[in-house]
């Protein structure tokens, strides 16, 4: 009997293993129907074990960021040349001056692997309104409907 290719994901390690098939995958620029269904495949696996272990519900997406550029031991002035935006925002979003872009989630997101909405929460930007501010509450829903 012939063993399938892929499976729903049970482990960590079976997790990271098709990560990165997806990501030899997309390097590989491939545009034939079999590499398409392939990526695909793997996309609903991962997206299935995203959803099923909340990897990204605790995290904000500022953390998140900061956590995907040091595995890639990302700096800055990389992650400015990805988004197509000056250092400077980037210090501002990477310090919660400044909140994501559209554009910027979508990029991320396509980047990094990730669904946008990874990317597309709402967080508390520093020197705006204190957490507690009534304010806040407000301005966090704004900015994650915007988004």
């Amino acid at each position: 009997m012939e063993q399938l290719k892929y499976t729903v994901i049970k482990s960590e390690e079976q997790y990271d293993d098709y990560c990165k098939k997806i990501e030899r995958l997309l390097d590989t620029g491939s545009e034939s129907k079999t590499a398409n269904d392939e990526i695909e495949l793997l996309t609903l696996l991962i997206e299935q074990w995203d959803d099923a272990h909340n990897i990204f519900e605790e995290v904000d997406p500022i953390e998140l960021l900061h956590s995907l550029m040091d595995d890639r031991k990302m700096k800055a002035k990389d992650l400015a040349d990805m988004l197509g935006i000056s250092t400077g925002l980037v210090s501002n979003i990477l310090n919660y001056k400044k909140g994501l872009s559209k554009e910027s989630i979508r990029i991320l997101a396509g980047e990094f692997k990730v669904r946008q909405d990874a990317f597309n929460r709402p967080y508390i930007l520093k020197g705006l309104l204190q957490p507690n501010d009534k304010k806040t509450a407000l301005i966090t829903r704004k900015y994650k409907m915007a988004g």
